[in-house]
């Protein structure tokens, strides 16, 4: 009879920050989510205001009972990441740049000599969806987040692969569109600008579409292009083709198999998959690209926690 390491019985303590909310919860050895928590992430220029969100977060989970119990701590965030320095620099989080994460988070008293792992959101779902989820099955795959912002982390020979920043898969900034609008990363028609959440209700906007209330939000133009809205249905179309040509040349790149997406905005369902999918047949054309499975992720809205968690196991062994 073989026993598991303490370690591996013990829970993680996971915590993902992305630019709407930063959640928090123990995970256990299976990828299952207890005492969840979360903050909404502070819409300031300071810093600091945006690390006491953190620390909201870490209190709470300090309290639990389980806490005496955790071992180690994995911390997923929107990206870029700097996982060699433990810095952070998010697209959507204009507060930090360059921001010394791992450093700052060693300080809050709760966390003692316990090891802290950084990873980007979407690597860490990427290392959460084959542990656990709907890339269980594939060698090679691209998981995305789709959301307030889009990352992508890739799995390959099976295993997870973060490039040497932690930032490998980054698909939300490939350049779909070549002339564009500009991309707060400084670039020109990435994917994230044509496909995240707050740009397809802005598309939709644009075209007409009008909120029964003050619900401008992907979520609501997914609601309104189920009942037909020809420009929620359009702003959606565009946002699949977006993800479309992004997933394409990552394919013709690396030779990914399986495509799993998650987020928000992937909750819209058909909505997004049926012309994603339909897309793909007209930008993933060669032999080694059209066979692509395209998946909707089962860790559902604690993905980043349990992807946290499982990058930090597969790290520390």
């Amino acid at each position: 009879m073989t026993h598991e390491p303490a370690r591996d019985r013990a829970p993680v303590a996971a915590v993902d920050i992305g630019g709407t909310k930063i959640a928090g919860g123990l995970v256990d050895a299976g990828g299952r989510v207890h005492d969840p928590c979360t903050r909404p992430t502070p819409d300031s220029a300071d810093p600091e205001t945006v690390l006491r969100a953190v620390f909201e977060v870490l209190d709470v989970l300090a309290e639990t009972p389980e806490w005496p119990r955790v071992r180690t701590v994995g911390i997923a965030s929107a990206g870029p990441v700097d996982i060699g320095r433990g810095a952070v620099s998010p697209v959507n989080i204009p507060a930090w740049r360059d921001f010394p994460l791992l450093d700052r988070v060693a300080r809050h008293p709760a966390i003692g000599d316990r090891p802290l792992i950084l990873s980007g959101d979407a690597v860490a779902m990427a290392a959460g969806e084959h542990l656990y989820g709907a890339a269980a099955d594939s060698a090679n795959a691209l998981c995305m987040v789709v959301s307030t912002g889009v990352g992508g982390g890739l799995i390959l020979g099976g295993r997870v692969m973060p490039g040497v920043s932690g930032n490998a898969g980054h698909i939300g900034h490939i350049t779909v569109e070549m002339d564009g609008e500009p991309c707060p990363c400084g670039g020109r028609g990435c994917v994230e600008r044509l496909a995240s959440g707050p740009a397809i209700a802005r598309h939709a906007s644009s075209l007409g579409w009008r909120p029964p209330t003050a619900d401008a939000t992907a979520a609501a133009v997914a609601r309104a292009a189920r009942t037909g809205d020809p420009a929620a249905r359009a702003a959606f179309d565009r946002a699949a083709q977006a993800l479309a040509a992004g997933i394409a040349a990552t394919a013709a790149l690396v030779e990914i198999d399986t495509v799993v997406i998650g987020g928000g905005v992937a909750q819209a369902g058909d909505v997004l998959f049926k012309p994603l999918r339909g897309w793909l047949t007209s930008y993933a054309t060669l032999a080694f690209t059209r066979h692509l499975t395209v998946l909707p992720a089962r860790l559902g809205v604690h993905s980043g926690l349990s992807g946290a968690a499982a990058y930090a196991r597969a790290l520390l062994g």
